[in-house]
């Protein structure tokens, strides 16, 4: 499968990320009860913040998934854990579809893995999903994840996980 990635327009991709985020699937996305204006809100806010990025994943050039990227020294786990140079913390969301193609959501996220890895500096991936979101456990640990703690962050109890570069080429046999 090709993935090619590119900036989100917050306002041009509105529409199209307010139909995702806003899916049944997408509930552990937080953003159910979103309107087209909050969902344009909220990426643009990320689009002016230097510590946070959110990227369009295209699948054969057609839009297929969400990725933002941040620096958890300043977003999102100011606090609840103690970051390392060369941390990178990582969200992702696959667009909802009424034919979904088995593997898709992996190969998606060992694109995102690779990509991220891509920048020399990134050393180690932070992702903190909800502790209850077992299929992106199970997601995270194939592409070389492990969990360390559950923490409390303001909006839901998460699994604090870590998946270095060595460890995402050893379960993926992708070097980064």
């Amino acid at each position: 499968m090709t993935f090619t990635f590119r900036p989100l327009d917050p306002l041009s991709d509105a529409e199209l990320l307010h139909s995702w985020v806003t899916h049944p699937k997408a509930a552990f996305w937080m953003m159910r009860d979103a309107r087209l204006e909050d969902v344009e809100r909220a990426y643009m806010e990320i689009a002016a913040d230097e510590h946070h990025h959110a990227l369009l994943g295209l699948h054969d050039g057609a839009p297929a998934f969400l990725m933002e990227k941040y620096d958890p020294a300043h977003r999102e786990l100011v606090g609840l854990y103690e970051p390392r140079p060369g941390d990178i913390g990582m969200h992702f969301l696959v667009a909802p579809t009424d034919r979904p193609v088995h593997g898709f959501t992996r190969a998606v996220i060992t694109a995102v893995m690779a990509h991220l890895f891509e920048d020399p500096a990134a050393e180690r991936v932070v992702v903190e999903p909800d502790v209850s979101n077992k299929a992106v456990h199970a997601l995270n640990e194939a592409v070389g994840f492990v969990p360390e703690r559950e923490i409390q962050k303001p909006e839901k109890k998460a699994l604090l996980s870590f998946c270095t570069r060595e460890q995402f080429a050893a379960a993926t046999a992708v070097s980064a």
